[in-house]
């Protein structure tokens, strides 16, 4: 082969190459089937039963998915640089997904294996206008049964010094957005956590952004760090987060039977406190479990001891 051919061979391959990238990471089994948005930082953007397209994930906007959202610092007015006036003021707040105004984030790498998957991301700043945070995501998935298990990493590089180093905020861990259709919600609240009792279903707090305003519903006590939303067959999906000492959840709009692209949706974050610097790195594990309540507490039970979590 001549150089010019060899050089003409290379850009072709080069090309391919390119155009080859996905826009999904794809891994699935017998259980389930998961998607992960390349175009979107890797986050996790559907969850369907194997087999079924329907999924049960909310990515009505790029504050949905089932995501990492991190919160540092002092909530600062930022709207001469851009910052929304709906979310001023606001902290330092890097996401995996995109800001408000659907600026997307920055993949760096990914991997993939048979059932499990790596990615590495340049996260957006929620209230900002197209503001890449300072700090990296990575993500690491892996897929057993009907059980998914995450671990994430935030490594923080900021230069600013506007936010200040001295307050300590709520962490979602993660922030993880159900549809709405999914609207029964579970946990256990009984004193004698992970030994066979049953889960509870509970009132669920409505989000509202009118007079008289509400937030997500508060739950300062989760004793076996799970939560479920199920359907009103009684199948769904619930968060195991092992490092939680709280979470929120409820629902935002009062339809109750809406899918992946409706505005309305559910919610639940587990949450712990915890301070972030200009330069730290932040690190947890969770799991995503389908099922039936009963299926989802006896995996939760299967776990518990099983996990090694960095605060």
């Amino acid at each position: 082969m001549s150089f010019i051919l060899f050089l003409l061979a290379l850009a072709y391959s080069l090309t391919a190459t390119a155009q080859a990238v996905p826009s999904f990471l794809t891994i699935s089994n017998r259980q389930m089937t998961v998607r992960q948005d390349l175009t979107r930082g890797g986050a996790i953007s559907h969850i369907m039963r194997r087999g079924e397209e329907r999924s049960l994930v909310n990515i009505y906007d790029e504050g949905r998915y089932i995501q990492q959202s991190y919160y540092a610092g002092n909530s600062i007015d930022r709207k001469s640089e851009g910052q929304s006036s709906f979310w001023s003021p606001w902290p330092w707040n890097p996401i995996q997904v995109g800001d408000y105004a659907r600026n997307r984030a920055e993949i760096l790498e990914y991997r993939q294996t048979h059932h499990s998957t790596y990615v590495r991301c340049i996260p957006m700043l929620w209230d900002m206008n197209n503001k890449p945070a300072e700090a990296v995501m990575e993500q690491w998935t892996q897929l057993d049964g009907r059980i998914l298990h995450v671990r994430c990493r935030l490594t923080c590089h900021r230069t600013d010094t506007i936010y200040g180093e001295s307050s300590e905020n709520s962490q979602e861990i993660p922030a993880v957005y159900p549809i709405s259709a999914l609207n029964h919600l579970y946990y256990y609240q009984g004193d004698a956590p992970f030994s066979g009792a049953k889960a509870d279903s509970v009132e669920v707090e409505e989000l509202r952004f009118v007079e008289p305003k509400h937030g997500w519903g508060s739950y300062p006590d989760v004793p076996e760090h799970w939560m479920a939303f199920v359907d009103d067959e009684g199948w769904g999906m619930g968060v195991y987060s092992p490092s939680a000492t709280s979470f929120l959840a409820g629902r935002y709009k009062p339809k109750r039977d809406g899918e992946s692209l409706d505005e309305g949706t559910s919610y639940i974050a587990p949450v712990r406190q915890q301070h972030m610097s200009h330069d730290s790195v932040v690190e947890y594990e969770y799991y995503i479990i389908l099922g039936t309540v009963a299926q989802i507490q006896h995996a939760v039970r299967g776990l518990k001891g099983k996990v090694k979590v960095k605060g």
